[in-house]
């Protein structure tokens, strides 16, 4: 895995995510009640806090969890709630390690079908369908990642030329697309809300 990608619109946070499957992988989760960006600059704070270059599954998952809730929660601190995102990127890195002996590119190395990929995704700590289907997307759009039918499995996330989420984001002009539909949908969802639907 070794890509430009532009989720973070930081270069040095984004080159670490285009190269390492974990710093991608704790990004999306990451990506909650925070902006895209905020999200994705997150692993790249966490190494450099670290003092490594990329993310180790085993080293944060050895890192005593209040001083890891502590490193997160540094200013700026890696996301508005760092004590519960730390727990839960240390639960991420245990599965990983349990699973995959923590290697993050085991979860996609080798698999043969989109079904079976969306499974193994689901299966990761803080990772539910939407945002297993979302990271599924980022993997065949951008990583090159793409079992048969890895589209059909990460839904509407996974058609071609739309601007959903940030599987689509390549640059500025993609990330205003992205924020634009986000901002329809939730609109559409409080209209509806309002409604009494």
């Amino acid at each position: 895995m070794d890509v430009t990608l532009h989720l973070a619109q930081d270069p040095e946070a984004d080159e670490l995510l285009g190269r390492s499957p974990l710093a991608a992988l704790v990004g999306m989760l990451l990506d909650q009640q925070v902006p895209m960006e905020w999200a994705f600059k997150g692993p790249s704070t966490i190494a450099r806090r670290m003092g490594a270059e990329d993310l180790d599954a085993h080293d944060i998952v050895a890192y005593d969890p209040e001083g890891f809730a502590a490193l997160l929660s540094e200013k700026p601190a890696v996301h508005r709630y760092p004590g519960s995102m730390a727990g839960r990127v240390q639960q991420l890195c245990r599965y990983l390690v349990d699973t995959y002996d923590g290697d993050a590119e085991g979860v996609w190395r080798g698999v043969e079908s989109g079904a079976e990929l969306l499974r193994r995704l689901q299966e990761l700590p803080g990772f539910g369908k939407q945002k297993a289907q979302i990271f599924l997307a980022l993997l065949g759009k951008q990583l090159g990642v793409r079992p048969e039918g890895w589209r059909e499995a990460a839904g509407a996330y996974g058609e071609p030329d739309s601007f959903r989420s940030v599987a689509d984001i390549t640059g500025p002009e993609s990330l205003t697309k992205v924020r634009a539909h986000k901002q329809e949908m939730k609109a559409a969802a409080k209209a509806k809300k309002a409604s009494g639907e």
